[in-house]
């Protein structure tokens, strides 16, 4: 029988390579793509000082744009005039420098909305660098469409969170505006490389930061100081004494305490023992106070919005009082469930702020409720001062209180409380504790019915008996000879 014949296989045509793919483009960086678009008017955030005068003369050259210069004051405590001089020997047209004070501005629309909330972030920071960034972006941006400028310019690095601060407040007030950050983009990377562009462009270079300046960072404002970097990357270092600017230490504060009466108004100190002042003057005070009596230093390791963990030394003397005195006010004036629910916002609030979200829709509508939460907090706060402490004396508020004293009492209160109602109270709210405790007891039961009965103890298997040892065997005695008897004769 033939076998069956495999069909022969037609030769497959080889398949066309497929055209190759245009070469991918490169894409430009963030700088590169800015400098084609060809930005001809940029606000630079202008201190004055070495970092941001560089800034300036770098914008010039790297963009070869207009650079417009905005400095504010927002209660650094230092002059801000001396500003206009330098940038007018930069070159920049008395048109396009802006110098404004912005300290009433800043704790009537940041400060005091802030500290409505009780804002702490991770339960101790202030927040007084993060609650001044956005006012700074708000005017980079206010700038911007006042003289025609298409960039705004900022000089924090690129690890911190201060260039996401002002540059989410300045996308969420102008989409399409361009940001130049200078510390993202230069190779300007050390001092030494500052100080050598200072020199080559002829921008003063002051005497200590030549020679290597504070041992740290500072940033002040009517808030607060901060000190960070240096010496103080190591979380382990003590700070030196003659570092801390606004507060004595506790140990030299005065031995006697003073007593500062607080007056509230839907949630703001309107007035300090009794004298009313504006929101700044508030501040002002309460700092010049507070430091006295060695109030408001924070040595803290955060974490930083970017990633890292960082070391950082605040000084509050002002806000440290306005907290503890808010608190206080609001213990006698907001209903209990309001006040957990926003010592349950808070927390989340305080992340806003120091992430850079105060332009976002989500902390606008939780400061309308805060807000709306405040329409009662008025009154007085008595606040004891003494050695870095801060205690309530007295609270008060004749118009909105909640503490009824006819109900706390623990005399007879002439029956506006019944005692024997709190039985009832009792034990409506432990039924779910007695049903679980029951439905717990039961499922114990049925666990232990469920167990097989215990087996008893195997008996231990019987030895035989030893066999006795064999006996040994007999000695053989030996035959005696047979005497034969002698036969008959």
């Amino acid at each position: 029988m033939s076998k069956t014949a495999k069909p022969v296989a037609k030769p497959v045509k080889p398949a066309k390579a497929p055209k190759a793919a245009p070469a991918a483009q490169p894409v430009a960086a963030p700088a590169a793509a800015d400098k084609a678009q060809k930005i001809k008017k940029v606000v630079l955030a202008y201190s004055g000082g070495l970092d941001t005068s560089i800034i300036l003369k770098w914008l010039q050259d790297e963009y070869n744009c207009e650079v417009v210069t905005f400095t504010a004051d927002i209660g650094q405590g230092e002059e801000i005039e001396p500003a206009r001089a330098k940038a007018l020997k930069m070159g920049i047209k008395p048109e396009n420098i802006f110098i404004e004070d912005l300290r009433e501005e800043f704790v009537r629309d940041f400060v005091f909305p802030m500290f409505r909330a009780n804002a702490l972030y991770e339960g101790e920071y202030l927040l007084g660098t993060s609650i001044a960034r956005p006012l700074i972006a708000k005017r980079l941006i206010d700038i911007a469409r006042k003289t025609k400028g298409d960039a705004i310019s900022h000089g924090a690095t690129g690890k911190g969170n201060d260039q996401v601060r002002f540059e989410l407040g300045a996308y969420a007030l102008m989409p399409g505006v361009k940001v130049i950050a200078p510390w993202r983009e230069w190779d300007l990377l050390s001092r030494e490389k500052l100080l050598a562009y200072a020199d080559k462009h002829g921008i003063p270079v002051d005497f200590k930061k030549r020679k290597g300046g504070a041992p740290y960072s500072m940033d002040a404002n009517l808030l607060h100081i901060s000190y960070e970097g240096g010496v103080l990357e190591d979380p382990n270092f003590e700070p030196e004494a003659s570092m801390w600017r606004l507060t004595v230490s506790p140990e030299k504060a005065p031995n006697k305490p003073e007593i500062i009466e607080l007056t509230y108004a839907k949630g703001d100190v309107v007035a300090i023992n009794g004298v009313k002042m504006s929101p700044a003057t508030v501040l002002t005070k309460l700092n010049e106070i507070g430091g006295k009596h060695g109030i408001g230093r924070l040595d803290k390791v955060e974490n930083r919005y970017v990633g890292m963990k960082s070391r950082g030394c605040y000084e509050t003397p002002g806000g440290t009082i306005l907290l503890t005195g808010h608190r206080a006010i609001e213990s006698i004036t907001l209903d209990r469930e309001v006040l957990a629910l926003k010592d349950d916002l808070m927390p989340r609030y305080a992340r806003m702020v120091y992430n850079g979200y105060w332009f976002s829709p989500e902390r606008e509508l939780l400061q309308g409720l805060i807000d709306a939460s405040q329409a009662t907090v008025n009154g007085t706060v008595k606040l004891k001062l003494y050695k870095g402490t801060i205690m309530c004396v007295g609270r008060a508020s004749p118009t909105d209180s909640l503490f009824d004293p006819t109900i706390a009492t623990f005399d007879d209160d002439g029956g506006a409380y019944n005692q024997a109602d709190a039985a009832g109270f009792i034990k409506l709210n432990a039924l779910r504790l007695r049903i679980g405790a029951n439905v717990k007891a039961k499922r114990a039961s049925a666990t232990r019915a469920a167990k097989p009965a215990a087996k008893p103890a195997a008996k231990p298997a019987v030895k035989s008996a030893a066999k006795p040892a064999a006996k040994p065997a007999a000695k053989k005695v030996a035959a005696k000879p047979v005497v034969a008897k002698k036969a008959a004769q």
